[in-house]
């Protein structure tokens, strides 16, 4: 797995629907461990609600996991719905908790699914999604006259300026996505003609683009 996109925080909503109210919380969570610890926290906090719907999704490319829970709700009215949401948004590494306090008024089989589903997607956009990567490094040295050529060209083809060094030459410490090293070091060698010299750097972590 390359990569996967998953949220930059937590994201909480709040909806009333004839008279009850759908409180959506969304987290990001590197394991079901994780997922299982902020379902129990959210629960503890609205050990008062009527109903604490649940739904995550595990899967970094090394661990899978999919639950959902009804919570007492119709079967396939809340769980399900709420992980649609996580799965048709893309998303993994996702855990998302509906509360819902009962206004005395039913909503029917349709009402929960768009209830569920709506306090989800909410909580999700407010939470803000991210992209998660490998990324790679390299170093590239060259006369101040290439600046903006080198800077335009990295930034351009989706690297990033991790580092900058200013002494008789520049010298800029370049982050991209895993495997797309190598092409951007031949197109900076290509656009500066061959004046720019390039280091691999064995250095390798995980990385976000903010989307």
């Amino acid at each position: 797995m390359d990569g996967y996109r998953t949220l930059k925080g937590i994201g909480t909503a709040e909806l009333v629907i004839k008279k009850s109210v759908f409180i959506g919380y969304a987290s990001p969570a590197s394991t079901e461990e994780e997922a299982k610890a902020f379902i129990t926290k959210i629960k503890t906090y609205h050990n008062d609600a009527t109903h604490n719907v649940s739904a995550y999704l595990i899967n970094d490319g090394k661990n899978f996991a999919v639950r959902y829970d009804d919570d007492g709700e119709p079967k396939g009215s809340a769980g399900k719905p709420v992980l649609k949401v996580i799965q048709n948004r893309g998303l993994s590494n996702v855990v998302v908790v509906v509360t819902r306090y009962f206004g005395g008024i039913k909503l029917g089989y349709g009402g929960l699914v768009k209830a569920y589903s709506d306090a989800a997607s909410l909580a999700i956009e407010n939470a803000g999604i991210v992209e998660v990567y490998e990324t790679e490094r390299f170093q590239v040295t060259f006369p101040y006259g290439l600046f903006h050529l080198v800077r335009e060209t990295v930034e351009n083809t989706g690297g990033r300026v991790v580092g900058e060094d200013y002494g008789e030459l520049v010298t800029f410490t370049i982050e991209t996505r895993k495997g797309e090293a190598e092409k951007l070091m031949e197109l900076l060698t290509e656009r500066t003609r061959g004046r720019a010299k390039l280091r691999a750097l064995f250095w390798r972590s995980a990385g976000r683009v903010f989307k």
